[in-house]
C-alpha cells in the first residue's frame, strides 16, 4: 500500500487571499459600515428625484415605472433609473416633455416652483391655444406668472407643445430678422427655459431696463459673455453685447405664417 502524500501549504497563502478579498471589496462591492450600505453615487439632484417620483406615484400618472419613463423621453433604462435616484437630471428638452406628460410647469419639475394658485390654466397643454401678446407685455412676462386670471387676448395661435405651459406668441415687427422672419409673422415663445442650456444660434426675446418693449434677436454665446445679432445682413447694428440691465425672457421655438 502506497503511503499518503501530504500537500505542502505555504505560510503566505492566507495573507494573499485576504489581500485579494479586500481589493474586490474596495473596487466592486459597496462598503458596509454599522449595517448601512454607503451610496456609491451621490444623489446630487435629490429634490428633483423626489418631485419626479411623487408625480409618478399619482393614481392618474401616465408614467408609473422606469420603463415607461425611458420610453416617454427616449433614453436608456439606466439613464431613466438615474433620474429617479437623483444621480442625474434631464436636459431642457427632456424636462419639457416630462412636464407636458405630467401636465405641470417645467419650473416645478426643475426647481419646485410654478404651482401658484393665482395662475389660470383653463386648457390642457396638448391642445392649448397660444395667446398672442404685445411686445410690451413680453418684457414682463415670466414663467412664474403664466397667464394671469381674467386676461383677455385678441388673437390666438394653434397649439405648439414646444411653447410649454406658459408660452405665448408675438407678432414680428420691423425688418431686423429678415429674411427668415417677416413683418406680421407670428413666433412662438417659451418663457420656461434655462439660460445655461442656451447656445449660439438660439433665437431669444430680450427685455432691457429703460425700454418699454422687448426685442427679438439671435444669441451668440462666447466665453466672455453673450451677444445679440440681427439676422438681416443689411441691418446697421450688427452685433450688440447683452449689456447689464438686459435679461433673456423667452426662447423662440416656432414660426406661424399666414399663407
Amino acid at each position: 500500500m502506497r503511503p499518503l502524500t501530504l500537500l505542502k501549504v505555504e505560510n503566505n497563502i492566507l495573507p494573499k487571499i485576504e489581500l485579494v478579498q479586500l481589493k474586490i471589496r474596495g473596487n466592486i462591492l459597496p462598503v458596509v459600515e454599522n449595517g448601512k450600505k454607503s451610496n456609491v453615487q451621490t444623489a446630487k439632484y435629490h429634490n428633483f428625484a423626489s418631485r419626479l417620483k411623487s408625480l409618478m406615484d399619482k393614481d392618474d400618472s401616465p408614467i408609473k415605472t422606469v420603463n415607461q419613463l425611458k420610453d416617454a423621453i427616449e433614453v436608456t433604462y439606466e439613464m431613466a433609473r438615474r433620474y429617479t435616484l437623483g444621480v442625474a437630471k434631464p436636459r431642457e428638452e427632456k424636462m419639457q416633455i416630462l412636464a407636458e406628460k405630467f401636465n405641470v410647469d417645467i419650473s416645478y419639475l426643475d426647481h419646485g416652483t410654478g404651482l401658484d394658485t393665482n395662475v389660470s390654466n383653463p386648457f390642457p397643454v396638448a391642445g392649448r391655444l397660444v395667446p398672442v401678446i404685445s411686445w410690451v407685455q413680453a418684457g414682463t412676462w415670466t414663467s412664474a406668472e403664466g397667464v394671469p386670471a381674467g386676461t383677455q387676448f385678441e388673437e390666438w395661435l394653434p397649439p405648439n407643445p414646444k411653447c410649454g405651459k406658459h408660452g405665448y406668441g408675438l407678432e414680428v415687427v420691423g425688418e431686423s430678422m429678415l429674411p427668415d422672419f417677416r413683418p406680421h409673422d407670428k413666433i412662438y415663445v417659451n418663457p420656461d427655459f434655462q439660460i445655461s442650456d442656451l447656445k449660439t444660434g438660439d433665437l431669444v426675446i430680450v427685455a432691457c431696463d429703460g425700454e418699454t418693449e422687448a426685442t427679438f434677436k439671435k444669441l451668440i454665446v462666447e466665453s466672455n459673455g453673450m451677444y445679440l445679432e440681427p439676422l438681416n445682413p443689411k441691418w446697421l447694428e450688427k452685433i450688440m453685447e447683452l449689456r447689464e440691465g438686459c435679461k433673456l425672457v423667452g426662447k423662440v421655438v416656432g414660426l406661424y405664417r399666414d399663407v
